[in-house]
């Protein structure tokens, strides 16, 4: 059976991946630049030039430190973590759970999943149990069939199954949490939490639990994935080229021993942390009390919750590079920028619910890498915004040079970034530079407003939201997000234009009685 791996590197190359393809894009940017007259180039003053170029040099710098990190871990750290991590299985293996939460994914995709569930199981060095998560009679008779005909009559793997009432994938996990603590697994066993739509390799298992026997505070890993996506090619586009910048960006973290999320497509945890009690607690039932919006409760991104009860306990979680797992991917909308809100606001919603309570550990607690990347998480929204606005208050005010300027400047140092990507994967596409940009930019705007809403919450396959949401007075909730919103981006593109000076600084005289 061809690996996940070998599927994803040798598939067909498309022709926005081919040589011919990046030397046309070259060559197109090249006329671009030169068909600007030369006084194009000074027209919009060394002032606006020079402060995006301050900016840039701050933000490149951030990323190409990340960059660095992440081929320092790859080609020198973790090859030394791999050899100690397969040597210690060798020396009594742990028991593995898998515990696989399903909820509407239609039956060839489950089949699929149990059915590489059920072989990774097989083929862990130690005995293993499937734990299937689901509500639907339907999912149970498939799974139990899928059991019998992959495992048949053997002792090393079993299956367990726990049906619930399809209130949402956190009970899904806290049920699934308490069948595995009812099995009484030992503290060094392990449990994989993986997710309906998620294709496991068969040597999972086998890969992964020596790096909970190297070291006692490792918590929980994560690894690389991929994606199948069912959709239009744009679609296909934006998810390759998301997994490969969270390959380089998980490989920094990594270096650190901290990642920044616990993905819930497939994370490895260790058993005495997901049988804990305070553990399944802060999956089911996790909240945040904030300051205007009051207490609410999370619906979305367990993950996150996980990942912050491992963080604030001192816990180490590592990535595992050359793990691939392949994640199934149905867009909630036909439509490109739709379907891509949808995703940004739950994915940033997840993301800044739990960022500011794991700032406040502070850097001594959680390491001073780990902090200022959670902090540059709420800056990065603003200052990837600079250079759109500042360019186009240029462009109003000072020159209509300005916006071809930055034109060119995005499509150049976006084909760099995209270049730099072939260090996480074989191929990159010409497409990838104008999806940097929207992710940036579009992605930056979706930020900013899930700021302000942070109890706004949606499953976009669950089609539920936040019971709390509903109740809350519409002028507290409607009105005075909107309100906050809107002065902020005022007040940002305010400043910007009083220091470009096309926004004239107020005479004190005007406010003399």
């Amino acid at each position: 059976m061809t690996s996940i791996r070998e599927s994803a590197g040798n598939g067909s190359i498309r022709l926005s991946e081919t040589i011919g393809a990046h030397i046309l894009y070259v060559v197109a940017v090249a006329a671009f630049a030169a068909a600007l007259p030369s006084g194009a180039y000074v027209s919009v003053g060394t002032g606006v030039i020079g402060a995006i170029g301050i900016l840039a040099m701050w933000r490149y710098g951030w990323g190409l430190l990340h960059f660095v990190r992440a081929l320092i871990f790859r080609k020198v750290v973790f090859p030394r973590q791999r050899k100690a991590a397969d040597e210690a299985i060798k020396h009594d293996p742990p028991n593995t759970f898998l515990l696989v939460t399903t909820f509407r994914i239609d039956s060839a995709v489950t089949t699929r999943v149990y059915r590489a569930a059920f072989e990774a199981a097989l083929a862990a060095p130690g005995k293993a149990t499937v734990v299937a998560s689901i509500v639907e009679a339907g999912d149970q008779r498939l799974i139990k069939s899928l059991f019998q005909a992959i495992c048949g009559d053997q002792d090393k793997v079993d299956l367990v199954i726990v049906r619930i009432a399809g209130t949402g994938k956190r009970d899904a996990l806290a049920y699934g949490f308490r069948a595995v603590a009812r099995r009484a697994p030992a503290p060094d066993d392990v449990v994989a939490v993986i997710d309906g739509d998620s294709i496991v390799p068969r040597d999972l298992v086998a890969k992964c639990v020596g790096f909970f026997q190297l070291d006692p505070k490792v918590g929980a890993l994560t690894t690389d994935e991929v994606s199948e996506v069912r959709g239009s090619r744009i679609f296909q586009e934006w998810y390759a080229l998301r997994f490969a910048q969270r390959h380089t960006l998980m490989s920094s973290v990594g270096l650190s021993e901290r990642v920044l999320t616990l993905t819930g497509r497939m994370s490895m945890f260790r058993a005495s942390i997901v049988c804990n009690p305070e553990f399944i607690r802060q999956v089911e039932l996790d909240y945040v009390d904030h300051w205007r919006l009051g207490r609410f409760k999370f619906l979305t991104g367990d993950d996150k919750s996980s990942w912050f009860y491992l963080l604030r306990n001192g816990y180490k979680m590592l990535y595992v590079p050359d793990v691939l797992v392949l994640t199934v991917e149905d867009p909630p909308s036909e439509n490109f920028v739709s379907a891509a809100a949808m995703l940004m606001v739950r994915w940033f919603g997840n993301m800044l619910r739990t960022n500011s309570r794991a700032l406040a550990l502070g850097p001594r607690k959680i390491g001073l890498f780990t902090w200022w990347s959670i902090l540059d998480q709420r800056m990065s929204m603003w200052t990837s915004l600079v250079g759109f606005f500042v360019a186009l208050l240029a462009g109003i005010f000072i020159s209509g040079y300005a916006l071809l300027l930055y034109a060119l400047w995005i499509l150049t140092t976006r084909y760099i970034l995209t270049l730099s990507l072939l260090a996480a994967r074989q191929r990159v596409s010409v497409f990838y530079p104008f999806l940097l940009y929207f992710n940036q930019i579009f992605g930056s705007l979706i930020k900013v407003h899930v700021t302000f809403r942070l109890d706004r919450q949606k499953w976009t396959r669950q089609k539920t939201t936040s019971a709390n949401v509903a109740k809350r007075p519409l002028i507290a909730s409607n009105f005075m997000s909107a309100y906050m919103h809107s002065v902020a981006l005022i007040a940002f593109v305010s400043v910007l234009a009083w220091g470009m000076k096309v926004l004239p600084t107020p005479n004190p005289v005007f406010f003399l009685p």
